[in-house]
């Protein structure tokens, strides 16, 4: 496996609502900066160091990586915030080839339904789980065994997935 690489997938953590604010700029909830915190925690303990992120220009997904407290050199990608599995398949496909652990931060539908479209192993007990629900704050990781750029429908392994709470 030392060819592989690792795809971390997480969404926003859970967002308030403030009247006349845009969706684009709404915030965390507490309960969100704190399951995001959480995550962080998780990361650091049970994935590869994080090379590089890519990350929705929206503020609560930046809020969200700041309360990770992961430090990594960060791309923050406007076609993640409301995209589509190819959009953010084709941000990742962008990536340097020297990183060897990615983590992308982004919303509903988009990131769970690219953990299911990468998923080779669709039918797994995790792939059962982000079919039920992919909370706020929760967290797919994939293995990768191809270079980023052709990151394509079922090659990768969905190794786990994670709801930090």
């Amino acid at each position: 496996m030392a060819d592989h690489r690792t795809l971390v997938l997480m969404r926003h953590g859970k967002s308030s609502y403030p009247e006349g604010i845009r969706d684009h700029e709404r915030p965390l909830a507490d309960r969100g900066l704190r399951e995001a915190r959480i995550g962080g925690e998780w990361l650091r303990e049970n994935v590869p160091p994080i090379d590089a992120v890519l990350c929705s220009t929206s503020r609560r997904t930046v809020e969200t990586l700041a309360a990770t407290a992961i430090e990594a050199p960060t791309g923050f990608e406007k076609s993640i915030y409301g995209g589509s599995p190819a959009d953010v398949i084709n941000a990742v496909r962008t990536t340097s080839e020297s990183v060897r652990t990615l983590l992308v931060v982004g919303h509903e539908p988009g990131i769970p339904w690219t953990a299911l479209d990468l998923a080779s192993n669709e039918n797994s007990e995790a792939a059962g789980r982000i079919k039920d629900k992919f909370p706020t704050s929760a967290i797919a990781v994939l293995s990768v065994p191809v270079p980023w750029v052709e990151l394509d429908d079922a090659v990768a392994t969905l190794l786990e997935f994670h709801v930090p709470r």
